[in-house]
This record gives C-alpha cells, structure tokens and sequence, in this order.
C-alpha cells in the first residue's frame, strides 16, 4: 500500500518517533511504500514532498522537531484548499493519508475524510488537551522541561525573596501548568479553566511572607484569566497582539508580565517572571514520550490495514484504541476536578477559599 504521512500545527517531541514507528512497521510487517508531505497541509497544497524508507527514518529516535517539518496552513480557508489537497494525494497515488496533529490539523483530515479520503489520524499537541484520549505526546516532555525550570527559579527566589512567576504553554486548559506546578512545588498555580481574582492571589503571598516564607512560586498557563480587569486585560487571555493564523487562533503572550507587575504593586514584593515559550517545545523526547509516539505510530498503521478510515488513534488506560475523528476534535479536554483537588490539596491552606484556585 502506498501510505502518505504528514506533520502540522505545533511541533513537539516525539514527532519523529512516529514517523519512524509507522515507517518501520509498515516496511517490514506490510510492505508498505511512503511519501512524507512537507510543512503540514502546505505540503499538499504546494506539492512538495519526499521519500520515507527505512534509511530515511534512521537515528531519528530521540531528535527533537520533526524530519518533515510543519506549518499552521489551513486548506479549508482556500476556496479550492481541500480539492488541490485530494489531486496531490491523486498525483502521488497515495492511497492512505496519516495526519500527525492537533485539533486542527485533524479537522482538516475530517474534512477530507467527509469528501471521500480514506485519513487516520493521530493526535499531537503538547497542551495535551485533545478530545478521546488520555495523553498526547510531547507532553511529558514539556511538563519536565517546566518542572526543572521551576527548581531552578526556586533557589534564586530564595535566595532574593522574591516572587517568581513563571508562564508555561497552555491555550486552553492548563495541564502543563498543574503538572508542573505541582511536581515543581508552585505555591499558587493559575490555569484557563478557572479565571483568577489577582487581590486573592496577592493574599495568598503576602500571608506565606507573614509565615516567615519571604519567596513565592507561581505558575501560570499562557491562556489563563483574570476574573475582572487589570489594566490592559479585558477578561480574556492575553494576547500578543489581534492577529489570527489559519485556524482563527489569536497569539498568545503575556500574562506572565501582567501578573508580575500586578502582583508587585499589590504586596510590594519585589517579583520576576520566567517565560518558558518554545523551550518547551524543543530538545530531545522523554523515554515516556518514546514510547507512547513510537504506540501511536504502531497503532496508527495498523489501523491502516484494519480499514479503520476516518478515525484517530487514542490512549484510553493503557491501551491504544481507534476512535471517530469527529469524536476527537469535539472538545477540548480540560484538568478534571480530580487534579485540581489534588493541588488545592498540596497548596498553603490560608484563608478559607482555595488560595491557588480562587
């Protein structure tokens, strides 16, 4: 079977894991041919591809980033996108399409399953908030690089009596920021799911200080709210600058300056702010995300020879499942009530309200 495979949105590690999974299975299980498309959807749209065989595939392990590089390209907002899409598929007799993506690039895959395409999709996207399944890869590796990063701040804070803030990825919900913070032992943790009242937060810190805690840690996702106007903020998250990309995401940035700076005039402690950005994104996978890519890819090919079309691989428990990719592009998933009581209950219990979750 000839196989084409591609990467879009966001890149995160383990990417390459996947591709070398599915290439690897698919060479000596099914005799399989591909074509990888480079830069997400662009590849298509633009024709532009290569050759993936054993060779190509080789040491690409434990590398960062992805052999086929990616873009936010959207061909659904292009009046002819989704048809140019199918006559490059056509083209290069391609008879299977992988998408390796978020909720986007899968609702594109969606898309071009409803108009006859024969997709299986496997989900990436570092915030690990996608639809159906448990865990995302990259994931893991984003939470260690925050945790290490959040130690590391924890001496220099000490060591100055200072309030640091650090701001890690998360859009929609805030799984990187919980799983650090707690791992990191953050002292207040703020994610999108729960808009935060920032007199609350001050509270908090000045209370630790009262206690003879004269540092603060705090972590805070890169989409999460103020629950009433602060300056600039206008109840949303905030935002670099109005711009939308393909998909009608505005960028994100900034938060983290805003809390610093809020956080200050209200306490008078002397606060920094730690933004992590695409530091999370980089380097070398965890041996976790390994081997969850390296199952997704395993599972995505042999979905393949199933005839399971228009589905995404998922992890449900501890095992790698097919589910409908209208499923899994449904919803964002959230931080379940279960962690958040698990924060609330690590968390300096200060005043009568959760401190860190208001």
């Amino acid at each position: 079977m000839r196989i084409g495979m591609l990467t879009g949105g966001g890149d995160c590690p383990g990417l390459n894991a996947v591709i070398r999974a599915i290439v690897r299975k698919g060479c000596f299980h099914y005799q399989d041919e591909f074509v990888g498309f480079l830069e997400g959807w662009r590849g298509l749209m633009e024709d532009k591809s290569i050759a993936l065989d054993l060779s190509s595939v080789g040491g690409i392990l434990p590398r960062g980033g992805t052999i086929l590089r990616t873009s936010r390209t959207n061909p659904a907002k292009k009046a002819d996108g989704l048809d140019t899409c199918i006559a490059t598929l056509e083209k290069h007799m391609v008879e299977v399409l992988i998408a390796i993506g978020g909720d986007d690039t899968l609702s594109v895959a969606q898309k071009l399953h409803e108009q006859g395409v024969k997709v299986v999709g496997i989900p990436k996207t570092i915030d690990n908030d996608l639809g159906g399944t448990d865990f995302c890869f990259g994931f893991d590796t984003a939470v260690n690089v925050a945790t290490e990063a959040i130690d590391r701040v924890h001496t220099t804070a000490e060591a100055h009596n200072r309030v640091m803030v650090v701001e890690v990825m998360g859009r929609d919900s805030g799984w990187i920021a919980m799983y650090s913070g707690i791992a990191g032992g953050a002292d207040v943790i703020l994610i999108p799911e729960l808009p935060f009242d920032i007199e609350k937060v001050a509270e908090t810190i000045r209370l630790r200080h009262a206690r003879g805690r004269y540092f603060s840690i705090v972590v805070v996702a890169e989409g999460a709210k103020f629950s009433s106007d602060v300056g600039p903020q206008q109840g949303g998250a905030i935002v670099q600058d109005l711009g939308l990309d393909d998909f009608g995401h505005v960028r994100l940035g900034g938060i983290g300056t805003i809390l610093a700076r809020e956080i200050e005039k209200r306490t008078s402690f002397e606060t920094r702010t730690v933004v992590l950005g695409h530091i999370q994104r980089g380097g070398s996978p965890t041996a976790f995300d390994r081997v969850l890519a390296t199952r997704y890819g395993i599972g995505a090919i042999d979905m393949v020879h199933k005839g399971e079309f228009g589905c995404m691989a998922a992890l449900k428990g501890n095992k790698i499942v097919s589910i409908p990719l209208a499923e899994a592009i449904a919803t964002n998933r959230k931080v379940d009530a279960d962690l958040i009581e698990v924060s609330v209950g690590i968390l300096d219990k200060l005043t009568d309200d959760k401190p860190a979750l208001p």
